[in-house]
């Protein structure tokens, strides 16, 4: 797993970038339980199963960030991530298997293979590009 940190708040976790060939304890969290976003991988057997269940509803700060995981299923994305000033600060490439998460900082993608498929995980609600995002 590759944490990459802001250069202007050193101690600030921006993204991570983990590859399929990180995923070897039966649970690995991902995100600190601060951030918004959870992610979490799971290296399981046959015949595991978990306790039926739903989620219900947390209160939460008023003012929250929108924060973003891919997942790469097939093909070849390249990461533009970005420092929180603007500049470019890593360019990973993910491949199937692998997965980026963003919980500050901007970032891009470039989809490097005719046929990725992809799956991304942000938080909500989404209530508009405009509310959500500002051009780098």
């Amino acid at each position: 797993m590759e944490k990459i940190y802001s250069k202007i708040e050193p101690e600030k976790l921006l993204h991570i970038i983990h590859r399929l060939d990180d995923i070897k304890a039966v649970r690995t969290d991902l995100s600190d339980p601060k951030e918004s976003l959870q992610i979490a991988t799971l290296n399981l057997n046959k015949g595991k199963t978990f306790y039926p269940h739903r989620h219900v509803y947390k209160k939460g700060p008023e003012s929250i960030i929108a924060q973003e995981s891919w997942i790469v299923l097939k093909g070849r994305i390249k990461c533009i991530l970005y420092d929180i000033d603007d500049v470019i600060i890593a360019e990973p490439i993910l491949e199937a298997g692998d997965s980026s998460i963003t919980f500050y900082g901007g970032h891009n993608y470039e989809c490097m293979e005719d046929d990725s498929r992809v799956v991304e995980v942000k938080t909500g609600p989404y209530e508009g590009i405009e509310l959500d995002k500002v051009k780098i």
